[in-house]
């Protein structure tokens, strides 16, 4: 595959710039938020987002609740907006993840929460926008202007400072030291060649992508690019669902990306995989564990809950290409704008 000049390639290789950014400018708003957290000391979580965002929020969540063990639970913005429904989040930490800050149902959400007693932090690539005016705490993501419609740096900048913010506050120093030495890992990782991988999809239709724990959360990521960047359908599970039901469809060559980190959850991962390669599929895993599913190269981090960010970032520099031999110029989605305000 050629190199591509495109938006969403430039964007993918500043990520590694973008995150040494917010590490250095957001680093006192990140203390702020974390102290913040730390005197209210919340029974649970909330996050407000959709799309990329949310898919950071479950990625959050995973990262919250293994390593504060609280209870993170994702509420549907619309509850606020459409359905006016009172929601009881007095003494809750709310968590509003949008990059441009200005969709109106999630603007709601955190203004309903704040008002309602919920300690509320945005993460958002605008300091200035609506969102962050309806919230306690602000950080700002420095992602710096991204123009192509497939969001990457953004993704990652915001699943970064959330989970900054997560070690902060739970005084992780060896998760703090893992994500101040992220961006050199992400350098790496930008790098990588799943080019095995993407030669197989240039002419796909439909696929799998799996994943489980924080992992999962870079496999829902990575289908909604498949589908917006490559027009190709794909459908995201845990590993552990996957095998129960829809493995029914897989057939003979059947593309399968199954995402897995050096974590606990590795093996099982591994092990789903390669039992569905032994059905016919043709199944890429980012491990070298796998007997009968094909291994893809990975960039491994200095702890298990940064490891998921620099598979999604080798992840962002293949679809890239794949799009472009489908012929699709993946910074002009159709159908698509870079901002999406909902109601």
């Amino acid at each position: 595959m050629t190199t591509s000049q495109s938006l969403m390639r430039k964007e993918v290789l500043e990520i590694p710039d973008a995150v040494a950014r917010l590490l250095d400018k957001g680093r006192d708003a990140i203390r702020d938020a974390a102290a913040a957290a730390q005197a209210l000391n919340p029974p649970y979580i909330a996050t407000v987002a959709r799309g990329s965002s949310d898919h950071a929020c479950t990625y959050l969540k995973y990262a919250a609740e293994l390593t504060l063990g609280l209870p993170v639970a994702s509420i549907g913005p619309s509850v606020a907006s459409i359905y006016r429904a009172p929601l009881r989040l007095g003494g809750s930490l709310c968590l509003s993840v949008s990059q441009s800050g200005k969709s109106p149902d999630i603007v709601e959400l955190a203004r309903v929460a704040r008002a309602g007693g919920a300690l509320t932090v945005a993460v958002t690539n605008d300091a200035a926008s609506p969102l962050a005016a309806a919230s306690d705490q602000i950080l700002d993501i420095q992602a710096g202007p991204e123009l192509s419609v497939a969001a990457t740096k953004t993704f990652i900048t915001s699943a970064v400072a959330g989970l900054a913010l997560i070690a902060e506050w739970h005084g992780d120093k060896a998760l703090t030291q893992a994500i101040s030495a992220l961006p050199g890992y992400l350098e790496q990782a930008v790098r990588v060649d799943w080019s095995a991988l993407g030669g197989r999809l240039a002419h796909a239709a439909s696929l799998y992508t799996l994943g489980r724990g924080p992992s999962y959360a870079m496999s829902a990521e990575a289908a909604l690019k498949f589908k917006e960047t490559c027009q190709i359908h794909a459908e995201n599970y845990s590993s552990a669902e996957v095998l129960h039901g829809p493995v029914s469809i897989v057939s003979q060559n059947f593309p399968v990306l199954a995402f897995a980190a050096a974590d606990a959850a590795e093996d099982a991962v591994v092990e789903v995989a390669d039992a569905i390669a032994g059905k016919g599929a043709t199944v890429f895993v980012t491990s070298d564990r796998v007997t009968r599913a094909k291994q893809l190269p990975v960039v491994r981090t200095d702890h298990p809950l940064t490891d998921p960010l620099a598979l999604i970032v080798s992840f962002y520099a293949m679809v890239e290409q794949v799009a472009l031999a489908r012929g699709i110029d993946p910074d002009r989605p159709r159908h698509l704008n870079k901002v999406t305000e909902t109601v």
